[in-house]
């Protein structure tokens, strides 16, 4: 009986998950679809660029990343619109630029270190001007 209830579950959880990921696929299809000139978008290896072209036929989108810099990518290589709130909607990513631990300035330029170390040196700068507005004076 308890093999029966077990297989019961395992067969319902299965059904859901991939309902679940159906669902993610569509969104996902129609947004790229909705895609077209003008929008900021970001590639799934983080490329971020203009769409200038889009070729319905061929499924391909034309992006330009720097001024004059064109590359030409498969529609399915885009990965989410990064321009408006409304691509995170669709994606289902949360906007969340607000923290005061965010790395992005308030124009929306990321400011990214050359190399690790300057992580380290970033968390440490930002623990210590946490603790000054706390009142905390000793360094821990």
């Amino acid at each position: 009986m308890e093999l029966i209830i077990l297989f019961g579950v395992l067969a319902a959880l299965m059904i859901f998950m991939s309902s679940r990921t159906r669902k993610q696929q569509k969104q996902q299809a129609e947004f790229r679809s909705s895609l077209e000139p003008g929008q900021e978008v970001m590639t799934g290896s983080g490329m971020v660029g203009t769409v200038v072209d889009v070729d319905e036929e061929a499924d391909i989108v034309t992006i330009e990343s720097t001024p004059g810099a064109q590359t030409r990518w498969l529609r399915a290589a885009i990965a989410k619109r990064t321009d408006t709130s409304v691509a995170d909607d669709v994606t289902g990513v949360a906007d969340d630029t607000s923290d005061a631990g965010s790395i992005a300035s308030a124009d929306g330029d990321v400011d990214v270190p050359d190399d690790l170390s300057g992580l380290d040196t970033a968390q440490r700068e930002y623990q210590e001007n946490k603790r000054r507005e706390n009142g905390d004076t000793e360094d821990k």
